[in-house]
Parts: C-alpha cells; sequence; structure tokens
C-alpha cells in the first residue's frame, strides 16, 4: 500500500524541487486512531510499527495490527473504568512500547492525552494534576517514579501502571488483555482537542498548550519533508515519550507516511550503545538533540554504525558549525536542523530537495505563514534580528495549538492581532535562510530541554538560607547552557561550597533532575531597575563574558 500521506495532503514543489505550497485534506470526524492506524491494519497488519529494544537485550516488535487490537482492548477497559471522551489522562511512561497503544486507544475514545516526563518530582506532578484537571495517570513500573506519583495524587485519581503492580495503582496488562477487542468508532471531532503538553516559560507556572486532531496531520511535514522517512523504514528519534519531541518523531508524521519507528529504551545516554542500535536494526533516519550529536562527536563516531542511515535531522537549539561538519567527515551525512515548539510543528526546517547551508535552520515550512518582526511588530529586512512569528490573520494553520488552556495571561502575551508569537529571534539572509539567535525571554535550553527559571527560583526562595535568586542560562559547549543561579543570602550566612552543594541538592529533591542549577554564584546585591526588578539582561551579559 502507499503511504497514507498522499491521501490527506497535496505538496507543490517549485522547479529546483523545493517545497514551496503545502495543503491538507480531511473530514470533520477526522481521528488519526480510526483513520490511521486502524486503517493501516486493515490493509496491511503485518506491516511494523514499533521496534523496541533495551540496555539489557530485550526487545519486541509490534505491528499495525497488534497496535490496532491493543488499542481497542484498551479502550474498552478504560470506557469500563468510566474515562469518556474529554477526560484527561497524563501518561508517564519512559519509552516503554506500551506507550504506543496506549496514546492510539485515549485517541479512540476522544480523551486528551497529556504526555510528561517521568523526570517530574511531586511539586510538578501535583501542579499538572491540578492544573489540567486530570483524571487518570499512567506510568510505569518504576517503584520512585509510583511513589511521586501517589505523594502527588489525590482520592479521585484514577492510577495505573504497566507491566508491574504497584501499591495503589492497577496494572493495565491483564485488564487490557482480557477486554474485548471489539470497539465501534466513536464519534470525534477533528476540531476536539487531542493532546495537551505543558511548555515552560520564564514567568509562572507552565503554559498549557492544547492541539487538536489536526496535529497529528501536519506532521507529514516533520516527518516526509524534514526527517525523511521512507515507507517501510525505521525511523529513531531519541526522544522520551513525555517530551513533544515524541509527537514530532515517534508516531504521528512517521506512521503517516508507513515508516516504523525505533524505540531505544535507557536511563543514561551511552553513544557506544545507541550507535550499536542503529547499527543492529539498520536504522534508516535519525533525528537527536544537539547535545547528543555533542556527545557523539566526544566519544567518537563510527561510519559503519550509520551505514544504513539515509537522513539525518537536529532540533531543540542551535548546533555548532564544527559539530555538523565533523558528523560530515565521519559519516558522509548532513545533519539539517529544523526549528519548532510544543505549540507547533516543525515551523522552519533544511527540507527535502534543499540545499542546507551549515549554521542555518532552513526555511519556513509552507503550512505557516512565518515572518520576523520588530518590536513594533513590523517585518525586518535581510539581515536584521527579528522575532519569529506565525500570521494566522488568513486561517488558523493545521499543527498550531488552539491556546493556553486557563492561561489569558499568556494568550494575550503570544496572540497579538492575529499573530502568534514564538518568543524566538532570528534573522534570514537574501535567499531566505533562516538563522537562529536566541529567546526573547529567559527560557534556558540545556541538553535539549527547555527550563524556566521561574521553577527553579520558586524552589530556590524555599531555602532558609536564600534572601533573592535570579535563574540564568551559562553557554556550555556540550549541553548548549547550563542552569545557572545567582543568590543573595539572608543574613547570618556565608557563601561556601558546602553551601552551594547544599542549594543544589534543596533543588533536586523537589524538581526534575535536569532543572536544578549546576553553577551557584553568590552575590552581595541583585542588579534592578528603578522600579525594584532584576535585571537579567545584566546577570546574563556577564554570565556570557565569563
Amino acid at each position: 500500500m502507499e503511504a497514507l500521506y498522499q491521501k490527506f495532503s497535496t505538496p507543490e514543489f517549485d522547479a529546483q524541487g523545493h517545497l514551496v505550497k503545502f495543503s491538507l485534506h480531511y473530514d470533520e470526524n477526522y481521528n488519526f486512531a480510526y483513520d490511521v492506524v486502524d486503517e493501516i491494519a486493515r490493509q496491511e497488519p503485518e506491516k511494523r510499527a514499533v521496534v523496541w529494544c533495551d540496555t539489557q537485550g530485550n526487545e519486541k516488535i509490534l505491528t499495525f495490527g497488534e497496535i490496532s487490537e491493543l488499542s481497542s482492548r484498551a479502550a474498552n477497559y478504560f470506557l469500563s473504568q468510566g474515562i469518556r471522551k474529554g477526560d484527561r489522562v497524563m501518561l508517564m511512561l519512559k519509552r516503554h512500547y506500551e506507550y504506543w497503544y496506549l496514546m492510539i486507544a485515549l485517541h479512540k475514545i476522544g480523551a486528551l492525552a497529556i504526555p510528561a516526563t517521568y523526570m517530574l518530582q511531586v511539586h510538578d506532578i501535583a501542579y499538572r494534576i491540578e492544573a489540567a484537571g486530570v483524571k487518570a495517570i499512567i506510568c510505569a513500573e518504576d517503584p520512585d517514579l509510583c511513589e511521586r506519583i501517589y505523594e502527588a495524587s489525590n482520592p479521585d485519581l484514577q492510577l495505573y501502571t504497566v507491566r508491574a503492580a504497584r501499591e495503589g495503582f492497577i496494572c493495565l496488562d491483564q485488564p487490557i488483555a482480557e477486554s474485548s477487542p471489539d470497539l465501534e468508532r466513536i464519534p470525534t471531532l477533528v476540531t476536539d482537542p487531542m493532546i495537551m503538553y505543558f511548555t515552560s516559560g520564564t514567568t509562572g507556572n507552565p503554559k498549557m498548550a492544547v492541539h487538536n486532531h489536526t496535529y497529528s496531520l501536519a506532521h507529514i511535514v516533520t516527518a516526509e519533508y524534514w526527517q525523511c522517512v521512507k515507507n517501510n523504514g525505521l525511523h529513531l528519534t531519541v526522544a522520551d515519550t513525555g517530551w513533544a519531541k515524541a509527537s514530532w518523531g515517534k508516531i504521528y508524521g512517521q506512521w503517516l507516511c508507513g515508516s516504523a519507528v525505533m524505540v531505544y529504551e535507557f536511563e543514561h545516554f551511552n553513544g557506544q550503545q545507541m550507535m550499536d542500535v542503529i547499527e543492529k536494526y539498520q536504522v534508516t533516519t535519525f533525528c537527536a538533540p544537539p547535545t547528543l550529536f555533542r556527545l557523539l562527536a566526544k566519544g567518537g563516531i563510527r561510519r559503519e554504525s550509520f551505514a544504513s542511515v539515509e537522513h539525518v535531522t537536529t532540533a531543540g537549539e542551535a548546533l555548532q558549525e564544527e559539530i555538523i561538519k565533523l558528523f560530515h567527515e565521519k559519516t558522509g551525512l548532513e545533519i539539517m536542523e529544523g526549528f519548532g515548539q510544543s505549540e507547533t510543528v516543525v515551523i522552519i526546517g533544511n527540507f527535502a530537495g534543499s540545499h542546507p547551508k551549515r549554521g542555518s535552520m532552513g526555511k519556513p515550512n509552507p503550512l505557516y505563514d512565518v515572518m520576523l518582526v520588530d518590536s513594533e511588530q513590523k517585518p525586518v529586512k535581510p539581515g536584521e534580528q527579528g522575532e519569529i512569528v506565525i500570521n494566522t490573520r488568513n486561517r488558523m494553520p493545521e499543527g498550531l495549538c488552539q491556546g493556553y488552556e486557563h492561561n489569558e495571561l499568556a494568550n494575550a502575551r503570544y496572540w497579538k492581532n492575529g499573530i502568534f508569537h514564538t518568543g524566538d529571534t532570528a534573522y534570514y539572509d537574501e535567499e531566505g535562510y533562516y538563522y537562529y539567535i536566541g529567546r526573547l525571554d529567559d527560557v534556558i535550553k540545556s541538553s535539549g530541554y527547555r527550563i524556566g527559571p521561574f521553577e527553579i527560583e520558586s524552589v530556590l526562595i524555599q531555602h532558609e538560607a536564600v534572601l533573592e535568586c535570579a535563574v540564568t542560562g551559562v553557554p556550555d559547549l556540550e549541553r548548549g547552557q547550563l542552569v545557572k543561579a545567582t543568590v543573595v543570602l539572608r543574613e547570618g550566612y556565608e557563601p561556601s561550597e558546602e553551601l552551594a552543594q547544599q542549594l543544589k541538592q534543596f533543588t533536586k529533591e523537589r524538581l526534575a533532575s535536569y532543572k536544578y542549577p549546576r553553577i551557584i554564584a553568590f552575590i552581595d546585591e541583585m542588579p534592578k531597575t528603578t522600579s525594584g526588578k532584576i535585571c537579567y539582561n545584566i546577570l546574563r551579559e556577564q554570565d556570557w563574558k565569563n
């Protein structure tokens, strides 16, 4: 069978083969679970959907026929437990293969799926439960994770795990196996909310970005024209299922284009082991955050491991040109950069048929009307810095979030007069290639993670020794940026290495491990404006100078 993406989309190319227009076609009741997964299962039930392995040598292959059946069984079980259309269900499943059929089950019943990383601490989990009105959580069987979730939960919350039972949790394995595989299609609309991501900012708690069912179709551009996946190929995106990058590279666009997804389950990244997996399973397309390419370069890149790989992509933060050059020298492959957010699919990318310029993010996705504007919202000229925005005045493009739920302040800040503001800055050259500069605000990008300073500051200020604090990002060759906390101590406390370690541990115990400050700096007084606000720009300038 031909890849289904052709049924839903119409691309247009210029004389040089560059993608210049792209449109989607779908019915008002389009649902990825029924119209893509079940349809592939009907036509080609033995087609590979997921190839999974872990560091212990275990492996599992799931076909579309199996994903279709397991998701219907799971959907029937969830319905028996009172989970219905519109209910919010959070998934914290690491890289467990169960994620793929459980996610499809939630789509089938019209529930709103909320992927979340397993690294969240009690505070993070409790906030998400309350903010989103979560009805159920499905998590990996990890005892520590289950303990954190249980501590953050409330009596009305349904708690589920996979693979092993934990106290207070129902293990889904047997109930799903015993449920009926027959499921009558549940009515949903393409405009219904399908998936929600919590995305960090510089002020307040993480925002809730909500996507409807067109989000899956918009990822055709991500997969077919940026990642260049192939029908019957095997695509590997390195991402925990709790991050939006998993939606970018581990399910929607790839399956629409007929590619299976490779899932390698690990706790700590090891470049040599990753290359072993790529080589063993003959991965055909590969996507990873810049941090991982830096680690691969540091540990040594084996040409033979990438012999089966035809296309390589990266996104999340800027990647140094020397790393791109080294990777090309070692493998013969050019790393194709791209740019986007949890609120979108790929916004800018080095797409199929283009001639990439190293250091450039590429050109705008034709699904979006992308512009660069100055502080007065006027378009900038080539070579001038501007904020990356998406014009929605003429039409609301597929793949762009519907807004931030329960957050009028954020909606007012990022949606202005029909323009969606990304908060990221760039410039473009005379040929239309875009080059990333940085954030308008203070979000820190470290090892591919987006970290909001406010969350860290809110924890640090709880420590008895801390009077004031400000969190910024410090340039780092390997991680992109390191989290730095600048601290003013209360009277009676003196700066010391011991106290710095205490503050790091204090934060690590209360927030996800990737958020804690790697650097603690003590100062006597914060730089402030006349109105009393901390001058983050002065702190950042000092960080970059040092």
